[in-house]
């Protein structure tokens, strides 16, 4: 059986004001009454037992996670004494699960992603599950078509292809590139061999924490520290030392990149492009596009505007997106592709186009010291 990951700490600055380092995205009802963990939660059950699962998170929210989703398999919740990057995180997983299954496969799974064809994506993890059966020394990644030019999401390119499986094609990673500009995603867009990087990965546990001692090697000192601890009644002792002392760094840049530039012959990584609506719920113009086109908008949304959590009237303005918790009416009058979030404390008003420099306001609040509004 395939164990999934889902990890779920991170902070979600690009969707402050609502996201906040107390209550981030991934916890948080974003779209409906539903969080984003326990959707993924519940997509991830129709396919797997809660035995399988594990879910990665960081003290702040280890009491939030156990609150949401009261049905986890006790010893599957882990927990990062503090954030230090989405490659320890997954490293401390990951050696848990070694211990007990060295050829386990696993699959990286971010909180904070939507789904709308929940039956294909469950489809193509055992697809790829399959795959990594048969490429045991591999590692494999889902990529998908993209829909648009984004310049937010890293891409993959695709190289020779290696397997099939039905109507399924299995190829070459042939390198990332890491958010083009505009005129380079729709280049892309135009291209058969690039696809979006979910960041989606599936690999053998012994075979992907060897990657960590090849290129993290710092990294792994520490991970083979805590795994000695794991079991035995020294294990959230040893955690709690060992783990702040790691490198803090992600696994894209810390683990992927490196192996990919090593050649494709030694890198031996793997891509299956996919097609099951994914979106990446990391920014505000994201929420738009999802609240626009998915059954969970209930909200009013005449002439293209997205109402959500508050009163709102519009005369000339479409494509916006109002996003209240104050309960006050939100009048709009010739305004078009913004975004209004207004949380109990702040104001956020900016164009679509704009979302994801949400993450700078973010930056330069902790610069000046405000941290009452984070």
């Amino acid at each position: 059986m395939l164990y999934p990951i889902i990890m779920a700490g991170g902070a979600g600055t690009r969707l402050w004001p609502i996201s906040t380092k107390g209550k981030p995205k991934q916890v948080y009802p974003l779209l409906d009454n539903e969080t984003l963990l326990q959707k993924t939660w519940k997509r991830l059950r129709r396919g797997f037992p809660a035995r399988n699962i594990v879910i990665s998170t960081d003290a702040q929210l280890a009491d939030e996670v156990r609150r949401q989703i009261p049905d986890h398999t006790r010893g599957n919740l882990v927990i990062e004494p503090s954030r230090r990057g989405t490659a320890p995180a997954l490293g401390l997983a990951l050696i848990k699960i070694w211990k007990h299954n060295p050829k386990a496969i696993f699959v990286y799974i971010n909180a904070d992603n939507y789904v709308q064809k929940e039956e294909e994506f469950l489809r193509l993890l055992a697809v790829a599950e399959r795959a990594v059966r048969q490429k045991q020394d591999h590692t494999l990644l889902i990529g998908v078509n993209p829909t648009y030019p984004e310049t937010g999401y890293g891409y993959i390119k695709m190289g020779s292809q290696v397997m099939k499986f039905g109507t399924d094609e299995i190829f070459e990673v042939e390198k990332f590139v890491e958010k083009p500009d505009l005129k380079t995603a729709r280049g892309f867009l135009k291209r058969w061999e690039y696809l979006w990087n979910p960041t989606l990965i599936v690999a053998r546990a012994d075979h992907f924490l060897s990657l960590y001692e090849k290129h993290l090697p710092k990294m792994w000192l520490g991970l083979t520290k805590i795994a000695s601890a794991i079991d035995t009644p020294r294990e959230a002792e040893v955690i709690r030392r060992e783990f702040p002392k790691l490198p803090a760094e992600t696994i894209d840049y810390g683990i992927l990149e490196p192996a990919s530039r090593m050649g494709r012959k030694e890198a031996k990584m793997l891509v299956l492009p996919g097609n099951f609506g994914w979106t990446d719920v990391g920014h505000w113009r994201a929420v738009h596009d999802i609240l626009q086109q998915s059954s969970l908008s209930k909200h009013s949304a005449s002439k293209g505007n997205i109402c959500k959590a508050g009163k709102c009237l519009a005369v000339d303005s479409r494509g916006n997106l109002i996003y209240s918790l104050s309960g006050k009416l939100v009048a709009l009058a010739g305004v078009k592709n913004m975004i209004l979030i207004e949380s109990e404390n702040a104001l956020l008003l900016c164009p679509r186009s704009r979302a994801q420099d949400v993450k700078k306001l973010v930056e330069n609040l902790e610069k000046k010291g405000m941290k009452e509004y984070l």
